[in-house]
């Protein structure tokens, strides 16, 4: 039995052919890139993507900006620390010659001291 919707090589073949012609047809009858509202088109797509870039650019200068107050800040904290450490190894060192110098002191007074009893002694005995 035969269906209604059998189609000889011929006919599809001419459909086919058709296909393609109104493809071709839709094609040729697409707006030119030099019709006005395809170059509008093309305008508002180079201006957005022109306010992204720019946008883009804003943000990374903000970045940049704050990457470098960070820095600024971190470099700033550096320093007070290092500043902190060697002001307390100053004091530290001068705490060590005070008590150097005491001790040497304690020690001069002391020899002075030996030294008197010593002559006392000798004087005593002379």
């Amino acid at each position: 039995m035969r269906h209604p919707n059998d189609n000889s090589f011929a006919e599809r073949r001419k459909t086919a052919e058709n296909a393609k012609r109104q493809l071709l047809a839709k094609f040729a009858s697409a707006p030119k890139s030099t019709d006005p509202v395809i170059q509008e088109r093309r305008a508002a797509r180079e201006a957005v993507a022109a306010a992204r870039e720019t946008r883009r650019a804003a943000r990374d200068a903000l970045k940049a900006a704050e990457n470098e107050r960070i820095l600024m800040e971190a470099a700033a904290l550096t320093a007070a620390a290092e500043a902190d450490q060697k002001a307390e190894a100053e004091a530290r060192q001068a705490e060590i010659n005070d008590r150097i110098s005491r001790v040497v002191a304690d020690e001069a007074a002391r020899k002075a001291e030996r030294d008197r009893r010593y002559a006392a002694r000798k004087a005593r005995q002379g």
